[in-house]
């Protein structure tokens, strides 16, 4: 009986033990649980604080997604920028005004319309000149008779003076006029048939100005066609008359499409400046100045390009690309990258800006790194005030 009782105390002991170990067990891995979840809020708090609470988070992970670079700003040069608008005009060594070379009537090759692309020694008119006086029918058959004429005097002075019959003054005399008469001849008839003056394109261009319709009579030296090449344009704009002191020092100019969407400079477009406007006209209160460029295909004459001409300056700025800011209320601001994830909005004060970069006066230090690609998707991130600061982090 003993034995029994002693053998039912020893195993409720044991059982009491095996549950107190499991117990304590269970309570341990909730305690390590707890420790991990508080380091994570730890960290989530250090992390936020680190940079104010102001700090805008943006990751890695979304700055992938959009155009976005990061950049230290520019210290350069940075003169005074004069604002105003340019129209395109055809540069003058691009064009050709063809006219007729004797008078008669116009035949049109085939339809020719303004704006037409035509290629060199293109047949684009013959004048006729059937039937009136001074025509080119008549100026053909009188060279070509001139020249047959004093080429068989030519050819009889060519045996002559090899005899002492006549004197070679008098075979140099003969030999100068066949001379003329073939080179005159000659030019006429490269152009001008039996049936009149053939006009052909000298080359290559389109048809900016027709003078002339099919059938119309015209005189000889009157123009008929404008083709034009479009290699080069020139750029007129008209600036105040305050500006005439500033003129000779223009370095550079930036123009601005008419989408807003490029900007192009003036040596992307191996442009020059060609002149400037030294005094006033009677009828224009402005000062001229004009660039020659490239043609590119927004540039079409008769359009106008906003303008902006930068003077030289040895005065040194800090700029940054126009992309960098953000306007609100008519106030600027630009984000600064504090660490991988983290930006901050920060107000600027602006100075001179050429349309592409723009002067910074005062905000900002030359060693911070800034949004210049992508500062829209970060507003917007900022606006939102919802984004999980551990979105794409791994702990």
């Amino acid at each position: 009986m003993k034995y029994i009782i002693s053998l039912c105390i020893a195993t409720a002991i044991c059982f009491s033990c095996t549950h107190k170990h499991e117990h304590n067990h269970d309570h341990d891995h909730e305690h390590v649980h707890g420790v991990d979840c508080n380091h994570d809020h730890d960290h989530e708090q250090e992390h936020s604080h680190d940079h104010g609470p102001n700090a805008i988070t943006f990751t890695p992970e979304q700055a992938a997604k959009v155009d976005f670079l990061v950049e230290k700003p520019r210290i350069e040069p940075f003169g005074q920028v004069i604002k105003t608008t340019a129209q395109v005009q055809a540069s003058q060594a691009d064009e050709i005004i063809v006219s007729a070379k004797a008078s008669g009537i116009v035949v049109l090759s085939k339809t020719l319309m303004e704006g037409q692309n035509v290629s060199a020694n293109q047949l684009l008119f013959v004048v006729e000149g059937s039937g009136l006086d001074n025509n080119s029918t008549v100026r053909f058959a009188e060279a070509k008779n001139n020249y047959e004429r004093l080429h068989t005097s030519y050819q009889r002075a060519s045996e002559l003076v090899k005899d002492n019959i006549i004197s070679t003054k008098d075979f140099e005399q003969i030999k100068s006029e066949y001379e003329i008469a073939k080179a005159v001849y000659d030019n006429i008839q490269k152009s001008i048939t039996g049936k009149g003056q053939e006009i052909k394109a000298s080359r290559s261009g389109y048809v900016k100005q027709l003078f002339v319709t099919n059938g119309q009579h015209v005189e000889e030296g009157q123009p008929l066609v404008t083709l034009s090449t479009n290699r080069r344009l020139v750029l007129k704009a008209d600036v105040s008359p305050k500006y005439i002191a500033d003129l000779p020092y223009i370095h550079t100019a930036t123009f601005h499409t008419a989408d807003k969407q490029r900007f192009y400079t003036l040596e992307e477009l191996n442009g020059v400046v060609l002149s400037y406007g030294k005094t006033l006209q009677n009828n224009n209160y402005l000062l001229p100045i004009s660039f020659e460029i490239d043609n590119k295909a927004e540039f079409i004459p008769g359009g106008f390009f906003e303008t902006y001409i930068k003077l030289r300056s040895d005065k040194q700025a800090m700029t940054l690309p126009n992309t960098s800011l953000t306007e609100e209320q008519g106030l600027y601001f630009v984000y600064v990258k504090l660490c991988v994830d983290a930006y901050e909005k920060r107000q600027v004060t602006l100075g001179a800006t050429d349309g592409i970069r723009t002067q910074i006066l005062s905000g900002l230090d030359k060693n911070e790194n800034v949004v210049t690609q992508g500062a829209m998707s970060v507003k917007l991130s900022q606006d939102s005030g919802a984004l999980d600061p551990h979105a794409g982090h791994v702990h």
